[in-house]
């Protein structure tokens, strides 16, 4: 199947080629940093973004696509749920 965009180099706001699940986990980053994050299921969230700070969000509604850059999502204070990280 051709691919009209594989040569083109892609940036932060292209869309996502690229998915996987995601465990929360107080001690332990994730295998790449995340582009965006689908939740599956709401609830709060406790990330720590690429650049190391950490903030809870809150209330997530389910089916949200949260843009944001995240190297862990801590087990503590996570309670949304099928949580997929987007590259």
């Amino acid at each position: 199947m051709p691919d009209r965009f594989a040569d083109h180099a892609q940036g932060l706001t292209a869309p996502a080629d690229h998915a996987f699940a995601i465990t929360p986990h107080d001690g332990a980053d994730l295998d790449e940093v995340t582009r965006a994050l689908y939740v599956g299921s709401g609830g709060n969230l406790a990330i720590v973004f690429a650049g190391g700070s950490e903030a809870s969000l809150l209330n997530v509604q389910s089916g949200t696509v949260l843009p944001v850059r995240c190297r862990r999502i801590k087990a503590t204070g996570t309670t949304a749920t099928d949580l997929v990280g987007l590259l």
